[in-house]
């Protein structure tokens, strides 16, 4: 009887110790703000019907679909009026570790076309900037994307007012007929959300 309870002790202690508690982990998510631009009363550039912001309101909302990486917050999540201000403002409260602002092009010379990003040396976080705008550039034109011109820099609000490294893109242009028909068409839209999302994922 001695024996059979010695022996259930031990099988106890190998029981309760012979296998490692979890360790707790934390995990540290991105948080990323999109700027999806215009909204409310201001539509921005308006093609054929075809607006800015229910364009970038769009594919602010496939990109947030796809990934779960990360943290997204949207400026607005409604076609609302918001100065660059309240904008700016939102986007401080949160502390991002990014700003991505998305916009769409328009030119009376209806040649202009491709990508642009910006950035504003401005901005507390201009290297960083710099750094991001190059890395999702890249990450555009390795997917095949319409050309895109080198990083610009431009005084914009909330590229200056942010306290985060800050882009803004310009995904093409409504004014050419060749961006105009990539912009709206449902599997480019698809393709420019899921590669941005690639990038999104990739943040540290």
């Amino acid at each position: 009887m001695k024996r059979i309870a010695q022996l259930l002790l031990i099988i106890t202690v190998v029981i309760l110790f012979g296998f490692d508690k979890p360790k707790k982990t934390t995990i540290s998510q991105i948080q990323v703000v999109i700027d999806v631009s215009h909204g409310g009363t201001d539509a921005g550039s308006t093609i054929k019907g075809i607006s800015e912001k229910q364009l970038v309101e769009e594919l602010a909302k496939k990109i947030k679909s796809i990934n779960n990486n990360v943290h997204i917050h949207f400026t607005r999540n409604e076609d609302k009026t918001l100065t660059l201000q309240e904008r700016t403002g939102y986007i401080n409260s949160l502390k991002p570790d990014f700003v991505l602002s998305i916009h769409i092009n328009a030119n009376k010379d209806n040649t202009k076309s491709g990508l642009e990003l910006y950035t504003s040396p401005e901005n507390k976080f201009s290297d960083k900037s710099v750094e991001k705008a190059n890395e999702l550039r890249q990450k555009l034109l390795k997917h095949d994307f319409i050309k895109s011109s080198s990083i610009k820099t431009a005084p914009f609000y909330i590229l200056k007012n942010s306290n985060a490294p800050a882009v803004i893109i310009e995904l093409g242009f409504l004014t050419n007929e060749n961006d105009f028909k990539y912009l709206t068409d449902s599997n480019s839209q698809d393709k420019i959300a899921t590669t941005i999302s690639e990038y999104l994922s990739e943040l540290k």
